[in-house]
C-alpha cells in the first residue's frame, strides 16, 4: 500500500500558472505568412499560425550553422581562439559580410561575432569550410541535424540563405523554433546574440546588431534576423524574463518593422499569459528497507519543470507519495515514488522520486555479526 506521505499547498513557491494551458489562439493580428511562439525549454508550442509551410529562411538560415558550429567547439574539434584562413569562396560571398579577404585570418570568436551581429555570410562560409572541408559537406551536417531535431519541412541548400540561385532552400517556423530553441542550450551562444553593437580587427570594423530588438525589447536575448527578396522579411526573435524563455518565430513580413512589430507582440502575449514552472531536485524522505544491509533509503526528487498559465500559482499542490517500504536489493536510480503537481484539481504533470544510494540484500555472512551484537547487547541490558 503506498503512502501519502504529504500534499502540501505551494503558494508562491513557483511562478503564476494554472494547468491545463489555454490553447485558444487569439488574433493577434500577425501581418506575415506564418508564426509559431515556442518556450525554449520544454519546446511547449503557446501559439501557431500556418507554422509547417515549407518556405526560404533567408538569413535565419544561419542558426543551423551557428548550432553546428557550438556543437562542434563542444566536442573539442575547435575553440574559440582556433584562426581559421579565408578561402577564395568565401571572400567571394555576397549579401551581409564583413569583406574577408582570401587569404585573410581571423579567429571563430571575431568570425561567431560577425556571424550573430552582422550576419556575415563570408563568415559562415569560412567557419563551415573549417569544420567539414566543403560548404557542400557541411550543410549535407545541417539537414543531418535538422532530421534529428524533427524538422520536418527543412531543406537547406546553403549556409547562410542567400536564395538567389538556390532551388528548394526552405523551413517552417516551427522547425526554426525547434532548431532555435536547441542553439540556446549552449549558454556561451548569448555571449553573441546579445551584442549590440562591437567591433573586430582590433576595432577596424565596426558591428551593429541586425536584430533591432536586442536593444529595444525588454529581456531579448537573441537571436537571428533575415531578409530577402524571396523570404521578405524573417526573424528567430528569443527573450527571457522571470525564468520564462520564449522563441517567437515570424517568416514573410512585408517590412523590418512590421516583422519586428510581430515578433514583439508574439513575445508580448506569451510573457502576459504563461509562466514557468520549475521544481529543482531535492531529498526526500527516507524509507524504510526491507531485508538490507541498511535500514533506511535515501531518496531524491528529480527536477520538474513545466509551461503553465499565468496567474494559477496559489492553487499549485504537490502530492508526495512513497510505499511504507522497499525490499532490498535497491540500485541508485530505481523509481521509489514520485510527486504529483496539480493545479486548480487538474493534474499537471509528474516527478519520480528514486533511490540515492545503492543498498545490497542482507547476507547470511552480514546478518549474523548483527545477531551476535544484538545477542550480546541483551545480555549487557
Amino acid at each position: 500500500a503506498a503512502l501519502v506521505l504529504a500534499a502540501v499547498i505551494l503558494a508562491g513557491a513557483f511562478p503564476a500558472s494554472a494547468a491545463p494551458l489555454n490553447t485558444e489562439d487569439p488574433d493577434l493580428g500577425l501581418d506575415c505568412v506564418s508564426a509559431i511562439l515556442m518556450e525554449a525549454d520544454t519546446g511547449t508550442v503557446l501559439y501557431e499560425m500556418n507554422a509547417d509551410e515549407a518556405l526560404p529562411p533567408a538569413s535565419v538560415t544561419k542558426v543551423m550553422t551557428l548550432l553546428l558550429v557550438m556543437e562542434a567547439i563542444d566536442r573539442g574539434v575547435m575553440d574559440y581562439d582556433t584562426v581559421l584562413t579565408t578561402s577564395t569562396r568565401a571572400s567571394k560571398m555576397g549579401g551581409s559580410q564583413i569583406y574577408l579577404k582570401e587569404g585573410e585570418q581571423m579567429s571563430v570568436d571575431e568570425l561567431l561575432k560577425s556571424l550573430t551581429v552582422a550576419s556575415a555570410n563570408d563568415a559562415a562560409v569560412a567557419l563551415a569550410e573549417h569544420l567539414c572541408g566543403s560548404e557542400e559537406a557541411f550543410v549535407a551536417k545541417m539537414n543531418e541535424r535538422a532530421k534529428q531535431l524533427g524538422m520536418e519541412n527543412t531543406n537547406f541548400e546553403n549556409t547562410n540563405g542567400l536564395d538567389d540561385t538556390t532551388v528548394n532552400h526552405v523551413t517552417s517556423a516551427r522547425d526554426i523554433a525547434l532548431m532555435s530553441c536547441e542553439l540556446l542550450k549552449h549558454d556561451l551562444i548569448y555571449n553573441y546574440t546579445t551584442i549590440w553593437m562591437d567591433t573586430i580587427r582590433d576595432g577596424a570594423f565596426g558591428l551593429t546588431n541586425t536584430n533591432r530588438l536586442i536593444r529595444f525589447y525588454k529581456g531579448a536575448t537573441g537571436l537571428k534576423t533575415g531578409s530577402t527578396s524571396k523570404a521578405k522579411f524573417c526573424i528567430s526573435a528569443s527573450a527571457e524574463r522571470d525564468g520564462l524563455g520564449l522563441v517567437a518565430v515570424i517568416m514573410g513580413s512585408p517590412t523590418r518593422d512590421v516583422r519586428n512589430a510581430a515578433a514583439a507582440s508574439l513575445l508580448d502575449f506569451g510573457f502576459a499569459n504563461y509562466a514557468f514552472l520549475q521544481k529543482e531536485s531535492e531529498a526526500q524522505a527516507g524509507i524504510p528497507v526491507k531485508g538490507g544491509v541498511k535500514n533506511t533509503l535515501s531518496t531524491v526528487s528529480e527536477g520538474f519543470s513545466q509551461v503553465i498559465d499565468k496567474g494559477a500559482d496559489k492553487k499549485l499542490t504537490a502530492e508526495t507519495v512513497l510505499p511504507e517500504s522497499v525490499a532490498a536489493p535497491v540500485k541508485k536510480g530505481d523509481k521509489i515514488g514520485e510527486i504529483i503537481y496539480k493545479t486548480d484539481g487538474v493534474e499537471l504533470g509528474r516527478a519520480d522520486i528514486v533511490a540515492d544510494e545503492d543498498i545490497e540484500k542482507i547476507s547470511f555472512f552480514t546478518l549474523l555479526p548483527r545477531m551476535f551484537k544484538t545477542m550480546i547487547g541483551a545480555k549487557r541490558g
